[in-house]
């Protein structure tokens, strides 16, 4: 029976996201149907998806069927990245109404030699701000300014929001408190902060990282060349106020705090966002005046499909992980892969670019590191050379597809939000090419230096 649910599992995940692909204008509706299913499937059979701690398999009865529920619903979801998104959210839609994005956008146009240099500066701008940030925050701080500039320059935003996504995305990889992911490696394998700079001697992730950056910034040079090839004057425009900008501060360097406090509640950084996204709504309505008609606008115009697409996203991967698929699959893998080296680091690289195009790249990694570990002591290699592969293949490779990072929604969601709906087709056309060439630079590095 385990057996069975686990491809039964596998098959709603499979057929959810081809729904998604095929009908993205009802992607809500195929995200919660499956959901829903997954978390049925674990009340009609505790334990065979969601594994019940030692407590309730003894108990069994109601307590073991509501399990799946409540484990899903609590634990599964990742409230932290919700709560950042949700304050996020409406702080940048203050930032905006603030008209200070539309002052920075003003400020980069006429201090850049054409408006591609500009395109270009705000995009490298979004990646070391996602150095010290969580990715979806950064997408949210970066996106009124790329909107606002687009504006000025009556330019369709689809393919300026692409970039913030995928260039969060690749620096958030830089450092320990980046990205979830990188979160995990360091605990994994005893880095601190400094390791991720320096480690043995050698150069570390930060800076085969920035080789992708670099790469990253003259691919969307010479994408956007044809549309910035003047240099264009604006006019500057007034700023209403300068609160949200402060909050707005606040709110990235309280995060980059945040994430060195020693703690174990997993919400502190969530909660942090909100909190100012509250203050922010206090400020909007005390001291700009403003009714409850208008606040209700605000709050009514935040992206809440995006919300509730991620929610479902969550319990779907969390029942893959739980019923044991990954960690088949990393056993698998393993035996492939055999005592090459070169093919080691090939598969474990290309495999976890695939598969984090499709697959939150959490689950992923916390089931490949010991793998990717013991193939390296099997082999009398360093552990980086694999566990890097690892990291720089998972955490770009969420860039592949426009669901394959939690930064991807977001920014999608915003250019639906503005009239100009995104089509996958779209997406790949760009994050393709900027994926295949950032990943192989980072990887290049990597192989030269820790071979």
């Amino acid at each position: 029976m385990a057996e069975s649910m686990k491809w039964i599992v596998l098959g709603i995940a499979i057929l959810m996201y081809v729904c998604v692909i095929a009908f993205q204008e009802r992607k809500v509706v195929y995200t919660t149907i499956a959901a829903v299913l997954v978390i049925i499937l674990g009340i009609i059979f505790p334990d065979y998806i969601f594994t019940l701690p030692p407590e309730q398999a003894a108990n069994g009865g109601f307590l073991a069927r509501t399990y799946a529920l409540t484990h899903s619903l609590f634990e599964v979801i990742n409230w932290n990245v919700i709560l950042i998104y949700l304050g996020s959210m409406t702080i940048a839609a203050l930032f905006l109404y603030s008209n200070v994005p539309a002052r920075i956008a003003d400020g980069i146009i006429n201090s850049s030699k054409n408006t591609g240099i500009a395109i270009v500066l705000i995009l490298a701008m979004t990646g070391i701000i996602s150095i010290f940030v969580e990715n979806v925050a950064t997408v949210l701080v970066m996106a009124p300014i790329a909107l606002a500039l687009c504006k000025k320059l009556r330019m369709n935003p689809t393919n300026f929001m692409i970039g913030l996504a995928v260039m969060s995305n690749l620096e958030g990889t830089a450092t320990l408190v980046g990205d979830p992911p990188s979160m995990i490696f360091a605990s994994y394998a005893g880095y601190n902060f400094n390791d991720f700079f320096v480690h043995n001697g050698k150069l570390s992730i930060f800076f085969l990282i920035q080789a992708g950056l670099i790469t990253g910034c003259i691919f969307f040079y010479f994408f956007f060349a044809k549309a910035g090839k003047n240099k264009v004057e604006v006019e500057k425009t007034k700023v209403i106020s300068w609160v949200p900008f402060i909050i707005l501060l606040t709110m990235i360097i309280g995060l980059a705090m945040v994430s060195f406090i020693p703690t174990d509640f997993p919400y502190l950084s969530g909660l942090f966002v909100l909190a100012l996204g509250i203050i922010s709504v206090l400020w909007y309505v005390l001291f700009q005046k403003k009714n409850g008609k208008e606040v209700w606008e605000l709050i009514k115009g935040l992206d809440w499909e995006t919300i509730f697409f991620l929610l479902g996203i969550f319990i779907v991967v969390g029942g893959i992980q739980e019923a044991g698929l990954l960690e088949e699959f990393a056993i698998f893998l393993a035996k492939i892969c055999g005592g090459s080296k070169f093919l080691g680091f090939f598969v474990i690289l290309i495999v976890s670019v695939v598969i984090s195009g499709f697959v939150d790249n959490v689950p992923y990694i916390i089931a490949m590191l010991p793998v990717a570990g013991s193939m390296a002591d099997t082999m009398g290699l360093s552990k980086e050379l694999f566990m890097f592969a690892l990291l720089i293949g998972s955490c770009l490779g969420g860039n592949l597809t426009p669901f394959g990072a939690s930064a991807n929604v977001v920014s999608m969601g915003i250019v639906k939000k503005e009239g100009y709906p995104m089509r996958f087709s779209g997406w790949l056309k760009i994050a393709v090419p900027f994926t295949i060439l950032t990943t192989g630079v980072a990887a290049l590095c990597l192989w030269l230096i820790w071979a």
